[in-house]
């Protein structure tokens, strides 16, 4: 009677040791389709943030040399100093070149502003899938995501200051430097990083 009753239970337990298998089964197989998405995910923003970095630095390169060639013409060279004058002609390619860097296309571009502080917006799509899992569809799946960058001026001068007269700068972090217009060698300017500041926004 015992090794009977020893048999049924047996049979009763293999069909829930299935049934529990196959659940893990699928939660695990669901959890690896989640990271799967996650890690395109997270592909994606870094295309993003390294394309809208890329174009707003290229744009801070153009001010610094108009910076240096409008210097001596006049009072327009602090427009430049104040981040205003740039084009941004050259953004949008180095925008595309550091998404493709990444495995990933920009499909979205353009200026923005932020707290009154220029800069570019982009939206990226990955050249990649998420990949096959049980979740339908994610095999065909491309991740998308859009970051923005800022340019923010880190040097300041009195209101009183002659654009005409040599000119002394307190810029962020301590450091000081003097454009006199009448005895100016563009190779005298700082490094760009020291004039403006480049960054994600928030």
């Amino acid at each position: 009677m015992r090794r009977r009753r020893l048999l049924d239970d047996t049979g009763q337990t293999l069909p829930i040791y299935i049934w529990v298998t196959g659940i893990l089964l699928f939660v695990a197989f669901a959890f690896f389709a989640f990271a799967q998405g996650a890690s395109a995910r997270n592909g994606a923003q870094s295309a993003a943030d390294a394309a809208a970095l890329a174009a707003a630095q290229d744009a801070r390169d153009e001010l610094v040399d108009g910076l240096g060639a409008s210097i001596g013409e006049g009072d327009e060279w602090l427009d430049w100093l104040g981040g205003d004058e740039f084009t941004g002609k050259g953004a949008e390619g180095a925008a595309d070149a550091l998404a493709s860097e990444n495995d990933s296309s920009v499909i979205g571009f353009g200026p923005a502003e932020v707290n009154g502080y220029p800069g570019f917006r982009a939206k990226v799509e990955t050249n990649y899938t998420v990949g096959d899992s049980i979740i339908p569809g994610t095999e065909n799946q491309h991740a998308r995501a859009e970051a923005t960058a800022i340019i923010k001026p880190r040097c300041d001068i009195a209101p009183s200051a002659d654009p005409e007269e040599a000119v002394e700068f307190d810029c962020d972090g301590g450091g000081s430097f003097e454009i006199d217009p009448d005895d100016f060698d563009p190779d005298d300017l700082p490094d760009a990083s020291v004039l403006f500041s480049v960054h994600l926004a928030d």
